[in-house]
């Protein structure tokens, strides 16, 4: 077997000349000696039963120096391809001729990757939705005010990247380290196995297996698993339910650090998604309570900081930390209630008769005598129905049986006549459509086409998020 030094592979060999690429460097030899701590195996003798795994750890060690000699490359050599999402050697280049290629690429533009990367955005497999810098620094200087040194990022991307540049620029305030789980595999051209692992929140899998599964459990568990979190944003269209199951292990694996008298101490989590899955949530994790903070993202039409009524972003975040330890900025539109002992949205108003802050979506709520209870003020109390709803609501109630033919023993997936029912639905959506076109063209005859189409697009949008929201 070659010796350590024989492989070339000395931390000297990798430090260049330029200075403001030595913390990088510096990390990336962290990070091979880490994982050779996480094995058992000492710095200096490389055991004949550890060489497959070393192996393993070298070529991901290889394939992160493409990234240092990427940053080598002078500035008009650093070249990035969109359609491929990938960096480009000077080797790579003929081979991207065609593609669509930006060059320029500059430090600040590879420590920041999800600015870099176009997000995922088919809503049928991953709607990648990133966080706006004005959510990202809340939370950052909210984790540090409460004494979190860890942050274990399942699914938030951005808030991995500016914990990381807030470390490496030097700021003495922030001293967190983080650990990015995503399913996106693109992060790993611009992170090394100890800050990312390719990770599938819904199943728990770790696309790199057991040395993933290690990195993430020591994390986890360092210093017997105090001061650390986990923030995660999930999909919105994902189900709770196996989220819930997913996460559940996540706090199995901090508890096996656990000694047996902290047994009862649970993992604090930061989980932000969308109010009005609040009941399901809490189904799961009683101990979990709901913030007014409304979280909002740079690439999402309607999920906006600043937008009033119904327009408001209803993404908050669920947590079991003490909400009366929370702070929420003031100069946002958040006040103390001092009844409630937490702080809420300006809005929100305190309920003396249900004896809380009751408004969910930030809008003022009105309290029902007959359903004992404050609903929103977009809702009238039905006689009917006994109970509150919009003004034009069917009184009869959700539907039983299949949606297509109105059988009971079937349910729409299964019903024999869906294919006839999904012809007749494109027969309506292509008339619809031309007649749209036509309308299109007759109020366009004689002028440039301008904002009517995206206007009404934007109209549908905003029509189904007051859907979603009332």
């Amino acid at each position: 077997m070659k010796s350590y030094r024989e492989l070339d592979l000395l931390p000297e060999k990798l430090i260049t000349e330029d200075v403001s690429l030595l913390y990088l460097e510096q990390s990336v030899w962290r990070g091979f000696e880490y994982h050779l701590a996480v094995l058992g195996i000492n710095f200096s003798e490389l055991p004949p039963s550890g060489l497959l795994r070393i192996e393993e750890l070298l070529e991901t060690f290889f394939s992160f120096r493409r990234y240092l000699k990427f940053i080598e490359l002078p500035l008009s050599q650093r070249k990035f391809c969109q359609g491929c999402q990938q960096l480009l050697l000077p080797d790579d280049w003929e081979k991207h001729l065609e593609h669509q290629v930006v060059g320029d690429i500059s430090i600040t533009q590879l420590k920041r990757p999800s600015q870099l990367l176009y997000p995922l955005e088919n809503k049928k497999t991953n709607a990648q939705y990133l966080f706006a810098d004005r959510s990202c620094h809340f939370l950052i200087d909210l984790l540090s005010t409460l004494g979190f040194r860890r942050v274990l990022c399942v699914g938030t991307p951005r808030l991995h990247e500016l914990i990381r540049l807030k470390a490496s620029g030097g700021d003495k305030k922030s001293n967190i380290k983080s650990l990015l789980l995503d399913i996106d595999f693109r992060y790993s051209q611009f992170y090394l196995e100890d800050s990312f692992c390719h990770y599938n929140m819904f199943n728990h899998h770790f696309f790199d297996g057991k040395a993933a599964l290690e990195i993430c459990r020591t994390f986890l568990q360092e210093d017997k698993g105090e001061g650390v979190i986990m923030v995660t944003d999930p999909p919105f269209g994902g189900l709770v339910e196996p989220l819930a199951v997913t996460f559940k292990k996540l706090i199995a694996m901090w508890k096996e650090g656990q000694s047996q008298d902290n047994n009862q101490k649970e993992l604090p989590i930061f989980w932000i998604f969308p109010y009005f899955f609040e009941s399901r949530i809490c189904q799961f994790f009683p101990s979990f309570c709901m913030l007014d903070y409304q979280v909002d993202y740079d690439n999402h039409a309607l999920y906006k900081h600043g937008k009033t009524g119904r327009k408001q972003s209803p993404v908050r975040i669920f947590t079991n930390i003490p909400p009366n330890k929370i702070i929420l900025p003031v100069e946002e539109g958040y006040r103390f209630c001092p009844l409630c002992q937490r702080y809420v949205s300006l809005e929100n108003q305190h309920c003396e008769h249900c004896n809380s802050c009751t408004s969910k979506d930030g809008r003022k709520w009105n309290h029902c005598f007959l359903c004992k209870k404050c609903v929103k003020p977009s809702w009238i109390h039905c006689s009917i129905c006994n109970h509150c709803a919009l003004p034009d609501h069917s009184c009869e109630g959700p539907k039983d049986g299949c949606f297509i033919c109105g059988e009971l023993d079937h349910k729409r997936g299964t019903c024999p006549n869906i294919s006839a029912s999904k012809k007749a639905n494109k027969a309506v959506r292509k008339q619809k459509q031309r007649k749209s076109n036509k309308m299109k063209m007759e109020t366009t005859k004689g002028q440039p086409m301008n904002h009517t189409s995206v206007t009404r697009k934007k109209k549908r949008r905003e029509r189904a998020h007051q859907y979603l929201c009332s």
